[in-house]
């Protein structure tokens, strides 16, 4: 009984302490982990939050860019930094969910070494044609497929990625033969695709909408639940072949090191939220084609459950692994 009691009695100090240091948090710098490299969407997406996450926390927050391994590296770095908030991880779903179905072993746990803080927000892909594959649409590009097997190819980041999945989910249901190529990033995947090394690929409206103007590309269809208001037009995947919850757009969120007084996590979820819901904030990443969040960390676990259990499914049905 002695020892029950003083069980409770320190579980119960210990949340104390955690609540009142949270009550002066933040003190000092915090530092934002982005496991890619300057310029990319979770990259950009940070920087724009971190302008309003300074005055309403009133503490800088500087962005450390931790490229390599798919994140890995950084991933690492964060799950063993000490939990106090100053050390976070910028993810995304590779992070988040498909590298736990992809590598056969990982250094962290999604769920085990992190505790997801808020949501900040979603960016649709969209699947772009080049100018020269005869077909205007998703079904007459599916009946083009069945035509002409193995004839189409598609380009993406990388074994892997979201648009590697996006594209097996899209050709396993429809049993469509058409051939990847992966390349090292969407950096080399989109002018492959402008210079026709191959026909079709997964891409965010920023990096193709030049091209979609000038008509070398055109858009098909959009990977998300809900039509883009960037493109209102562009009707989703689910909506034209009837493949219930067709939804696999890169999800950029916020963790902390797991054991993160639950205090801290909360005033950085609620001022997480408040950034990314403030005017300026929506107006350039709606101008970016991002879908703003910003929900709590209930909200974004439970979300990060179905993305490991879809992402999983996604990478059996692609039959990939990585050693």
């Amino acid at each position: 009984m002695m020892q029950k009691w003083l069980v409770t009695v320190l579980a119960g100090a210990a949340a104390w302490i955690g609540a009142a240091g949270a009550q002066d948090y933040p003190t000092r710098p915090i530092r934002a982990v982005v496991p890619y490299a300057a310029g990319g969407l979770p990259d950009t997406m940070t920087r724009i939050v971190a302008q309003r996450l300074i005055e309403i926390l009133g503490q800088q927050l500087v962005v450390d860019n931790r490229a390599g391994a798919g994140g890995i590296a950084g991933c690492e770095l964060v799950a063993t930094a000490t939990p106090d908030g100053y050390t976070l991880l910028i993810a995304d779903v590779a992070q988040t969910a498909i590298n736990l179905a992809l590598y056969a072993k990982l250094p962290y746990d999604t769920l085990r070494d992190f505790a997801p803080v808020s949501l900040m927000g979603t960016s649709g892909q969209f699947l772009v044609a080049h100018a020269t594959v005869p077909a205007n649409t998703l079904p007459e590009l599916i009946a083009l497929a069945r035509a002409k097997p193995g004839q189409l190819s598609y380009g993406s980041g990388g074994i892997g990625s979201v648009h590697h999945l996006s594209m097996e989910a899209l050709k396993t249901p429809l049993k469509l033969d058409i051939v990847h190529v992966p390349y090292k990033g969407t950096g080399q995947a989109v002018p492959a695709l402008i210079g026709g090394e191959v026909s079709l690929l997964f891409s965010a409206l920023p990096s193709i909408a030049p091209h979609i103007k000038a008509g070398r590309l055109k858009l098909l269809a959009v990977n998300t639940i809900k039509r883009n208001a960037q493109a209102p037009d562009v009707p989703t995947i689910a909506e034209v072949t009837g493949i219930k919850d067709f939804d696999y757009p890169p999800a950029i969120g916020v963790l902390a090191p797991a054991k993160t007084p639950k205090a801290v996590i909360d005033r950085l979820a609620a001022a997480i939220a408040k950034a990314v819901q403030h005017p300026d904030t929506v107006s350039r990443y709606t101008t970016l084609g991002i879908d703003p969040v910003g929900n709590t960390p209930e909200q974004y676990t439970a979300q990060t459950r179905i993305d490991i259990a879809k992402y999983a499914k996604a990478v059996k049905a692609a039959g990939v692994k990585v050693d």
